[in-house]
Order: C-alpha cells, then sequence, then structure tokens
C-alpha cells in the first residue's frame, strides 16, 4: 500500500534514500511472526496490524489459491500477509522505486517465487491491458490525501482485471459515497479504525 505523492516523487524519494528500514511483522499464516523491512519514503503507511487481522479474518474463506493485486504495495504489508495466508501468486504494484526495491528484496528474503512487484503508477498499469487472466483479490489502499478512488475504482472495474466474484479490499482516509462505487460492486464488509474506514466489495452481476 503506497501512500507516495507522485508530484513530489523526485525530490522525496532523493530526500528518503538515506532514511533507515523499518520492519512489519507477518501475523498469521506460514510465515507467522517474520519481519520485512520496508523504507519509510513520503506518506507511505503499512496498514495496521488491528486491521490488518480484520482484514484477513473476512478473506479466511477465499485467499487460499487466490491470485491477488495489490495496487498500492508500499511495505508489501497485504500482498505477503496474504501469500502467508495461502495466496498461491501476488503481482505488487508500487510508483516509488525506492520502496519497489524493498519489496523486491523482501520477496528475496521470505523466499518466495510467487510475488512479482512492478515499478509504476497503478492507474498507468491498469490502462495496460497486460494480463487478462484475472485477480481473486485486489488491495486498494492509495495515497488518502491524492483522492484518487472517485477515478481509480471505475478504472479497476472497466481494466479486465477482476474475475467474476472477485473481492475487493479499500482504505480511506473517509467515507466513501456509494457513488463512486462501480455497480458491479455489491459491499460485503466495512469498518472504521480511528481516523481509516476500510471496506471489502464483493464483485458480481449490475
Amino acid at each position: 500500500m503506497s501512500k507516495h505523492t507522485p508530484r513530489k516523487r523526485a525530490s522525496k524519494e532523493k530526500h528518503d534514500h538515506n532514511s533507515h528500514p523499518s520492519c512489519l511483522r507477518i501475523i498469521g499464516g506460514k510465515w507467522r511472526g517474520r519481519k520485512i523491512a520496508f523504507t519509510e519514503v513520503d506518506g507511505l503507511r503499512p496498514t495496521s496490524d488491528r486491521v490488518r487481522e480484520t482484514l484477513f479474518n473476512w478473506l479466511a474463506p477465499s485467499i487460499t489459491g487466490a491470485r491477488v493485486l495489490d495496487l498500492f504495495a508500499g511495505s508489501g504489508a497485504l500482498s505477503f500477509e496474504a501469500l502467508s495466508r495461502g495466496a498461491t501468486e501476488a503481482t505488487q504494484i508500487e510508483a516509488s522505486s525506492i520502496a519497489a526495491k524493498q519489496l523486491t528484496m523482501a520477496a528475496q528474503t521470505l523466499q518466495t517465487n510467487h510475488c512479482h512487484t512492478i515499478n509504476t503508477r497503478a492507474e498507468i498499469w491498469l490502462d495496460q491491458q497486460i494480463d487478462q487472466s484475472g485477480y481473486d483479490v485486489v488491495f486498494l489502499d492509495p495515497p488518502f490525501a491524492n483522492e484518487l478512488l472517485p477515478d481509480l475504482l471505475p478504472q479497476l472495474e472497466a481494466s479486465g482485471y477482476l474475475k467474476k466474484n472477485a473481492l475487493i479490499y479499500v482504505e480511506s482516509g473517509s467515507a466513501l459515497p456509494d457513488s463512486i462505487t462501480p455497480p458491479e460492486w455489491s459491499l460485503h464488509r466495512h469498518k472504521k479504525a480511528g481516523q481509516v474506514f476500510y471496506y471489502l466489495f464483493e464483485r458480481g452481476e449490475s
């Protein structure tokens, strides 16, 4: 989940290059207790343990064998947790070159060949339509300040990357208005933790 502001990318990445790596802990599955490092680039905010625990309880019936797409991968907290809990493959999209390099290193540390990191912006990658085999679970957690969700939600639906009955996790700094949700999506679960609103949608027929 990347909280990166594109217009400040060059200056902030140069500044953050010397920052010390931080760590997060995988909380369930085969890598439970393992720590992975991430670099604190501007705006990156890993999903908290509390929220992750709730989310993966929601996903428990569906995560085994799933193909996962993490559109703002950042620290990799969500996609590595998914792989730990039985997902078969994760594609991580990350705009920051520094964060993307750290994601690749984290995958090497965990000795997994099932995690693929792509250094580009989510909206650009969605337009490319490279992989039409589809994803079962998508994590969509863009920078809160950028207000990207009104454009990203319909773009994701139109991209062809979602399987029928795909589950889409959305994290936001404010409540989502119904008007920005594609008609094909139905709200499955939602909750609020502090200033974070988080939702799980299921894709079906419009």
